[in-house]
């Protein structure tokens, strides 16, 4: 029973690793493909005289240009939008915790002498706080990433 296990197990994986081969010989003929694109408007763009060359590069520049801040305007408005939902969320949790410590500010009064005999000393360590996140430094550049992303 358990050779057959591994032997499904690494019939998985090697499934599993075909279709990302599959996957990655797919992206490289699109790469190339690409770049076969590039090259040709590239040789075409040598053929032309250099005022219809440069005119053309900044053509293309602002192209690429017009397309990424296409791409920033998204993300900022999905950050926006995040942005929004968590605040009505904050909001939610904020209009909670106050409900929370009024319910517990009206304590019945035959309450209130025992919980002065059960209180307890709690101890806090003193920490240097940046912000809400606590992190590593070493895993700074993967939570930006995962941030952005």
């Amino acid at each position: 029973p358990v050779l057959r296990l591994l032997e499904a197990q690494l019939q998985d994986q090697r499934r599993e690793h075909e279709e990302e081969m599959e996957a990655l010989r797919n992206q490289v003929d699109l790469m190339q493909e690409e770049l076969e694109k590039q090259q040709q408007a590239f040789l075409q763009t040598l053929q032309l005289s250099p005022e219809v060359q440069v005119e053309f590069g900044l053509q293309q520049e602002i192209t690429r240009l017009t397309n990424e801040n296409l791409d920033l305007k998204e993300l900022l408005e999905k950050s926006e939008k995040n942005e929004r939902k968590l605040i009505k969320q904050l909001k939610i949790y904020m209009k909670k915790v106050q409900d929370f410590e009024a319910s517990q500010t009206v304590v019945p009064v035959e309450r209130r002498p025992r919980e002065r005999n059960m209180q307890v000393a709690v101890q806090r360590k003193e920490k240097d706080f940046q912000g809400m996140l606590e992190y590593y430094k070493e895993d700074e550049p993967l939570l930006i990433r995962n941030l952005i992303t």
